[in-house]
């Protein structure tokens, strides 16, 4: 399914303009695959550097992904199943301040977006054009369910761009 760039809220146009790809389940295997690469692209003697002082570094960025997918996805399935209750954002410093991303290796983190971004395109080959459709309230802006498609794509997209150009990841 496609997406209307007018129906999104300002907080999450910027994600999702840099969504090359017009198609949302096009749009998230690419982004997916695009981010694995990176990941097997990380030097170990890296993936602690920060780019400058109070930032995450690579792997709390990594983790950082993860965890905002699922939390997009939860949006979506919420919003899929006609569920109209209000929800709330979530504190991207707050989660990442208990990440445990230097407990991780690199290897499982990657395993472990390669898993999440499987089942998030399952949950989306599962909705019906008219699931896709459905809108919901969170962090006080309405999305559809396709919205957060794009923009779970486009936030990876973000993070991927940052990490090439700030951190220098090849």
């Amino acid at each position: 399914m496609f997406l209307n760039l007018e129906t999104i809220p300002p907080f999450y146009k910027g994600y999702v303009k840099l969504v090359e790809q017009p198609d949302v389940l096009q749009a998230l295997r690419i982004s997916g695959y695009r981010t694995l690469e990176l990941i097997h692209s990380v030097p170990e003697a890296k993936v602690d550097y920060r780019y400058a002082e109070g930032k995450w570094s690579v792997r709390e960025v990594l983790c950082h992904m993860i965890d905002a997918e699922r939390i997009f996805a939860y949006r979506a399935l919420r919003f899929a199943r006609n569920d109209r209750t209000p929800l709330s954002g979530f504190d991207e410093q707050a989660y990442a301040a208990h990440l445990n991303a230097t407990g991780r290796s690199l290897k499982q983190i990657g395993d472990e977006m390669q898993h999440l971004r499987t089942t998030t395109v399952d949950l989306f080959e599962g909705f019906s054009a008219d699931m896709l459709t459905r809108k919901g309230l969170a962090n006080n802006n309405e999305l559809s369910v396709v919205a957060l498609g794009f923009v779970i794509a486009g936030h990876e997209t973000h993070h991927v761009k940052v990490l090439r150009e700030r951190y220098g990841i090849a």
